[in-house]
């Protein structure tokens, strides 16, 4: 007779799933012994590193991936990591060991009493299963809630004991056919919808596109492109886009709204008609109060998420794939001219009086370091815009940052991201604060080879904070400074090579060489001034 074990490795082999992200505790050690010599597991040293790099794992290879914590304690440390991976809407399985059976009544030590309830409601689903012979079923059942959009995480809890039950051979058959089934998302509008959304932007004095992240994470890039280029109409970016989903580029490209709805609001006056594509109405924060809309001006939101539909403060939406809607729309849409806008002007940014690199000066030197197909991820706040000047990003599948709003995504991210596209360069611009949130990231990145290159933009205080202080009134607020930092020490003790940049020229080679090798993971450390975003 098979086991559970055996049965679950399976069940995993079949969903291709064969990667799994972990720091085992002793709850855990029954599902891992044995480990199979076609797995993989990556170890990371503290939980929300771990969640982390399956984040950037799933984002970069498009598959869902698989975590291993440490029951309570290890579910509990990963919450900041698994409510970021909700907002990035992350395909990911997360288990958590649970005590054998036979002690839970009790709460011995290490017993999760209420085990679903800790992650709720940061997951789409947390389940325990009541009888060994279920958890090969559940895993099959969670992976596809995983996989359903809007994507996002689940949560198992797995008491020790279940994995080395037998199974009888209608048990072990029923988690085959339960891990076989394949569910196909791809819901089309009808064709009136369509049509009467073609006639509202056909009938539109100045209509407007703004684009999500969802576009990206669909595979719905080419197709919004597309729509674009045939109604000739300007494009913004929603604001805090975790993704890139239209060539920044383009000449079509307006730039990203702001994250309030006052300014958001101003930013759309003179537009008639507003179809939002793949994102939230909108990712607002700080709250500056205002209209929604110009007076006179109309939304239409077109999304995979019904409650995403249902939750936003104005206009009308279509729930359905996106893809499949966008082309739709496009073919009923009139070609317009050949009036289209020249394109932006790059801009370089000089070094500051004092030889010390300016945000923006250090961004366009990276990325004129940085090659071509260089898979971005970036977490530092306080340098979004000058981040996005200075990269330009016009591929899909390119950028990855937090949707979230919580630090400690970047450097675990990063590092899944490199293992889950392994053909290509992945450049991590950091914050000095943000890569203290997970930096045990690194020494995974050292112990497993991987060659990512990490850039810290180094200013010695949180400067998002300081922005926020100044907007909310709240100026002599204590800890926004982080004096005494030696990220490179630091990176030093978890065998990551290193380098300190001090000037533009020094910045670009040490990227160009560190993006071009591929022995393991290098640090370059840039002192840079201070720059707060406007609003």
């Amino acid at each position: 007779m098979r086991t559970v074990r055996e049965s679950v490795l399976d069940v995993l082999r079949a969903r291709g799933v064969t990667t799994v992200f972990g720091n085992p505790g002793s709850t855990e050690l029954p599902m891992l012994k044995r480990f199979p010599e076609d797995f993989r597991y990556v170890l990371g040293l503290q939980e929300a590193v771990v969640v982390g790099m399956a984040d950037g794992f799933a984002l970069a290879s498009r598959t869902t991936s698989l975590v291993n914590l440490h029951t309570g304690p290890g579910t509990g440390n990963a919450m900041g990591a698994i409510l970021n991976a909700r907002a990035n809407r992350t395909p990911m399985v997360v288990t958590a060991g649970q005590q054998v059976r036979a002690m839970l009544t009790m709460e011995a030590l290490l017993s999760n009493p209420q085990a679903t309830l800790l992650p709720q409601p940061a997951v789409k689903w947390a389940y325990e299963p009541p009888r060994p012979a279920d958890v090969p079923a559940a895993l099959a059942r969670a992976v596809q809630i995983a996989e359903t959009p809007p994507h996002g995480p689940v949560f198992l809890s797995l008491p020790m004991d279940d994995f080395d039950a037998e199974l009888t051979e209608r048990e072990d058959r029923a988690g085959r056919q339960a891990a076989a089934r394949r569910i196909t998302h791809a819901a089309a509008p009808d064709a009136a919808t369509v049509a009467a959304l073609a006639d509202r932007i056909s009938r539109a004095r100045s209509a407007v596109l703004v684009v999500g992240d969802d576009v990206d994470a669909s595979g719905a890039w080419d197709a919004v492109r597309a729509l674009a280029e045939r109604t000739g109409l300007p494009v913004w970016a929603a604001p805090v886009s975790a993704r890139v989903s239209f060539p920044r580029s383009h000449p079509q490209f307006r730039g990203d709204l702001a994250p309030a709805i006052g300014p958001l609001g101003r930013q759309l006056a003179g537009h008639d008609l507003v179809v939002v594509v793949g994102a939230p109405v909108f990712r607002y924060y700080p709250y500056v109060p205002g209209d929604h809309l110009p007076e006179g001006t109309e939304l239409v939101l077109l999304t995979r998420d019904a409650e995403e539909a249902a939750r936003a403060p104005v206009g009308d939406a279509v729930v359905a794939d996106l893809a499949l809607t966008v082309r739709a729309l496009a073919d009923r849409l009139p070609a317009a001219g050949a009036n289209a806008p020249g394109p932006h002007e790059r801009v370089r940014f000089p070094e500051a009086a004092d030889g010390v690199l300016t945000p923006l000066a250090a961004l366009a030197a990276i990325a004129q370091g940085a090659p071509e197909d260089t898979l971005w991820v970036n977490e530092s706040p306080s340098n979004v815009p000058q981040f996005h000047e200075a990269t330009r990003i016009s591929a899909p599948d390119s950028y990855l940052f937090s949707a979230g709003g919580g630090l400690g995504f970047g450097a675990a991210a990063a590092v899944g991201a490199q293992l889950g596209a392994p053909g290509r360069p992945v450049v991590c611009v950091i914050g000095d604060g943000s890569i203290h949130y997970a930096v045990q990231a690194l020494w995974t990145a050292a112990a497993y080879k991987v060659p990512v290159t990490f850039v810290v933009l180094s200013n010695a205080k949180y400067a998002i904070l300081h922005w926020f202080a100044q907007l909310e009134h709240a100026q002599g607020s204590p800890g926004l400074d982080i004096p005494g930092l030696d990220i490179t020490a630091v990176a030093d003790g978890y065998g990551v090579r290193t380098h300190r940049a001090q000037g533009a020229g020094e910045l670009t080679k040490l990227v160009r060489d560190a993006a071009a090798q591929q022995d393991g993971p290098v640090l370059i450390d840039v002192p840079v001034t201070t720059e707060l975003p406007s609003l």
